[in-house]
């Protein structure tokens, strides 16, 4: 019990807080699938969330302030021909959704600002290479229009999505289901799980492998894995008796762990949500009703554990706030917004302080929505760091103008054919010329008929 007083740590007293009743989205039929992704995304405009749907896959797309009961009719985007496996809002831009389906295919969607007023059924893009189911979608950190999807067919695609282009395709390194993916900060690296029993940190340019770990957990089920601070490396597993553990590694000596703690017996896999500004992991298990949160310091232990959030509802699944949505005058550090079987809770995590000041040591300076590189750019091979913004003035009076500009040159990109920029004056020309064509067919038309209705 002494680990919880020997050190001293601001937010060893952080402590979560489900929203009231009527900050909750009600009657939402969230999917039944079982698949362990998180089901639901958010930011600071939108809470989107997969739903059952009749004849295809679905998912429902709410502005975060339309709270309460949300009538059955409520419109969803409904595009795939099979269920919805995972969703995941673009970094850079907060109307731009992409989903990942049943169907094999990915899809790219732009939401209106004041949420859907009808059913959305035609994607911006429509990103087809997978021959099997499509269960993770991954954007990278920071160059804008970059995709990581990776399916059953142990395939991990990167598309430049403006282009509608897959661009690379990493076929030969996993021999079994992809279990996670996780990029580091600047995008120059990917981490990945997999149902052979080992993590591989790949170049995502080359596919080439540069480091694994075989049996980083020695039992059989499920392993997660996410950067942390400086490049080392927390994965969640089970060890062979099937009790559930968090590890934490160093990637320059990958032979045995920094840390690896044994938690409980449950069986839900346990999923990862790194805050690289405090340091925070928390580990929300599907199917558990509790959160579990850790400070990761570079002293051992290295993961020092805070405390536990819990209610008596398990969770179906979660969606976590980027920092940027956060009400940092309330000393808000995280929010996660928790699946029910028919509703969708927020979760608030905050550091208590008497002040309704700032507080700097809270919120260093954080990633915000601005790109650093072009999808071209990347994949030549140049690597940027984030652009940091500091949470100080109420950061989200000023996202909005910006988020406009990227939208439009999304669908400028997605319109034309690769790098091409739209022509107006050739597109009318195309059209007179098939008008001209349509009219002398019409002509024909009525000739032969004349010609026939005079022979009988």
């Amino acid at each position: 019990m002494s680990r919880h007083f020997v050190r001293t740590s601001k937010f060893r007293h952080v402590f979560g807080q489900a929203a009231k009743a009527d900050q909750c989205y009600d009657d939402i039929r969230i999917s039944q699938m079982t698949w362990d992704s998180n089901f639901c995304s958010v930011n600071p405009k939108f809470v989107a969330m997969i739903v059952d749907a009749s004849g295809g896959g679905a998912f429902m797309v709410l502005p975060l302030s339309k709270t309460g009961r949300i009538d059955m009719s409520h419109p969803t985007v409904c595009g795939h021909t099979g269920p919805v496996l995972d969703i995941e809002f673009c970094p850079h831009n907060d109307n731009i959704i992409a989903s990942g389906s049943e169907d094999c295919s990915v899809m790219i969607w732009e939401i209106p600002d004041g949420g859907l007023t009808s059913p959305l059924t035609e994607p911006v893009v429509k990103l087809n290479g997978h021959s099997k189911r499509v269960g993770i979608l991954s954007w990278h950190p920071t160059a804008r229009n970059v995709l990581l999807s990776a399916g059953c067919d142990n395939l991990l695609i990167l598309w430049n999505v403006a282009r509608g282009e897959a661009v690379l395709r990493i076929d030969e390194v996993h021999t079994d289901l992809i279990y996670s993916v996780s990029w580091n900060q600047d995008g120059s690296r990917i981490l990945t799980s997999c149902k052979d029993k080992t993590l591989r940190v790949l170049d995502p340019r080359k596919g080439d492998v540069l480091l694994e770990k075989e049996k980083p957990h020695e039992g059989s089920r499920p392993v997660r894995a996410v950067f942390v601070s400086d490049g080392r490396i927390l994965s969640t597993g089970f060890s062979r008796m099937s009790e559930r553990q968090v590890a934490l590694w160093d990637p320059d000596n990958f032979d045995r762990p920094l840390t690896l703690q044994e938690l409980d017996t449950s069986s839900g896999v346990l999923l990862p949500f790194f805050d690289p500004d405090t340091g925070i992991v928390y580990l929300c298990g599907k199917g558990d009703s509790s959160f579990r949160y850790y400070e990761v310091t570079s002293e051992a232990p290295y993961v020092h554990y805070l405390s536990t959030y819990s209610s008596k509802d398990t969770q179906k699944g979660v969606g976590y706030m980027p920092k940027r949505g956060l009400e940092v005058n309330k000393c808000e550090i995280a929010r996660f917004y928790k699946l029910h079987e028919r509703k969708c809770e927020p979760i608030v995590m905050t550091v208590p302080r008497k002040s309704d000041l700032f507080q700097e040591d809270l919120y260093p300076e954080t990633v915000g929505p601005e790109p650093s590189a072009e999808a071209d750019e990347w994949f030549q091979g140049r690597n940027a760091p984030p652009i940091w913004i500091s949470l100080k003035d109420d950061f989200a009076m000023t996202t909005k103008a910006k988020e406009f500009k990227v939208n439009k040159t999304l669908l400028k990109a997605t319109t034309p054919p690769a790098g091409d920029e739209p022509d107006n004056g050739e597109d009318v020309r195309s059209l007179g010329k098939e008008v001209r064509e349509l009219k002398a067919a019409m002509g024909e038309l009525t000739q032969r008929v004349g010609e026939l209705e005079r022979k009988h």
